[in-house]
């Protein structure tokens, strides 16, 4: 069954916990900055908040020039050892979820997981069947 990670705008308090578990699972490192998802504060609205995640739409697999983004368990994951690491995925996101870090060569995408979901204080974030959706 295809999963997808499904975001409740109306839960999001902006706390960021999503962002620090993410980046603990994928990276074993307390740094936000390498998270795989992005928190937006449309201010002046106090708490009005917009998580922007990865659909797994494919437009990164298909923009790689070296095709090592592939598709495995419901999610494109990026090949660490096929990646030239030329960004044209992260240029093309429609999404604009996946991120370069300047510590990195290969570029940060969400690789559905889950973590996020599961330790959400609010809820604002789910991961449910792709026909729940």
């Amino acid at each position: 069954m295809a999963m997808e990670l499904r975001a409740i705008h109306a839960n999001c308090s902006g706390c960021g916990v999503c962002r620090v578990v993410c980046a603990l699972e994928n990276f074993r490192e307390v740094n936000p900055a390498k998270a795989a998802l992005r928190i937006e504060g449309r201010f002046p609205a106090p708490g009005d908040y917009r998580i922007h995640l990865c659909d797994q739409c494919g437009v990164c697999a298909e923009v790689c020039p070296v095709e090592a983004i592939e598709l495995k368990n419901d999610a494109f994951i990026i090949d660490a050892e096929e990646c030239t690491g030329c960004l044209q995925c992260v240029e093309d996101c429609p999404h604009d979820v996946l991120f370069e870090h300047k510590q990195m060569t290969v570029p940060i995408k969400c690789t559905l997981c889950g973590e996020c979901a599961e330790i959400c204080p609010r809820q604002a974030l789910e991961l449910v069947a792709a026909d729940q959706a």
